[in-house]
């Protein structure tokens, strides 16, 4: 029960992809203990994307029917417009209505860009980015006619900041921050939210970590600290009524930590009143802006603290 001893999202359904493990589980579970009915969405593959299993889903299914909840499992993928639809039909199917699409899909194919396959950046792309236009378009229509509903998409420091290889994870993430976005200003007349979170948290998705050296091991047992059952919290909050005003954020979450991440604006501007030359560009404009230059630095680099 929630500290006013009201389940904040009763009588809610909400879709939860890529909710057979990990950070979907915990997320799935959180929202059925506050009070939703949720469709638990997993194929069931690796990693990588390879094969299916309808057991995760239908585990997290059990175990929420077991606590005293309802749910309903869903193993199509959110890779394809049609079996992305069914995902919502699901939720319709059991439960009669749609309320909250939690995007949280992935698979990882990580390579240094200059050995990328068009295979691996195709994969990724199509799981993250088209995945969650996919599903939210399918619930677009049920929340406009219905003049409510509340998407919730996980993106990543790999894009907000950046990441060694993962160029097609890292576009893709940085794609749904921009979807999400999107969603936000064409719907918020009818009263829908989009909203995004970077999560922090030791799964299966980055368990391929190296520890071959003490201070890698030292940095994945500082990871592990970071739970997935962490992000449920700020992800269950955000499904509520009562978080309204978020809407077009993007929020962090990092063990204990929350973090509100800022958007592009611009930070500084140089001007010339007869107009620009390639050689006054390089004399004049970028010299003047370098101080403001942004350095090349990875999610590490940035988050460089331990977790709280």
């Amino acid at each position: 029960m929630s500290e006013t001893n009201q389940n904040i999202v009763a009588g809610k359904v909400v879709v939860v992809t890529g909710a057979g493990g990990g950070i979907g589980r915990d997320i799935a579970l959180a929202m059925a203990r506050e009070g939703a009915k949720v469709v638990v969405n997993d194929i069931g593959a690796s990693v990588t994307g390879e094969g299916q299993d309808a057991g995760p889903a239908q585990k997290v299914v059990d175990e929420i029917r077991a606590a005293g909840g309802e749910a309903a499992a869903n193993t199509d993928s959110v890779s394809e417009a049609a079996s992305a639809g069914r995902i919502v039909q699901s939720a319709l199917d059991h439960f009669g209505r749609i309320d909250v699409v939690v995007n949280n899909a992935g698979i990882l194919r990580d390579r240094f860009f200059h050995k990328m396959s068009v295979d691996e950046w195709d994969a990724v792309i199509k799981v993250h980015l088209y995945g969650g236009f996919y599903v939210s378009r399918a619930a677009a229509t049920h929340f406009k006619e219905q003049q409510s509903g509340n998407f919730i998409h996980m993106t990543s420091t790999s894009g907000l900041i950046g990441n060694y290889g993962q160029a097609n994870y890292s576009a893709a993430k940085l794609g749904i921050a921009a979807l999400s976005k999107s969603i936000a200003l064409d719907m918020q007349k009818f009263n829908v939210r989009s909203n995004c979170i970077a999560p922090f948290a030791w799964s299966r998705m980055i368990g391929s970590i190296p520890t071959e050296t003490p201070e890698e091991q030292a940095r994945v047992d500082r990871i592990k600290q970071m739970t997935p059952a962490k992000i449920a919290p700020l992800a269950v909050a955000l499904a509520s009524d009562q978080s309204a005003s978020a809407n077009g954020q993007i929020f962090a979450v990092r063990n204990n930590e929350i973090f509100l991440i800022s958007q592009p604006r611009p930070v500084r501007s140089v001007q010339r009143g007869e107009g620009w030359t390639p050689q006054n560009v390089l004399s004049h404009a970028l010299p003047a802006l370098q101080a403001s230059y942004f350095d090349l630095d990875r999610s590490g680099d940035v988050f460089s603290w331990d977790p709280v």
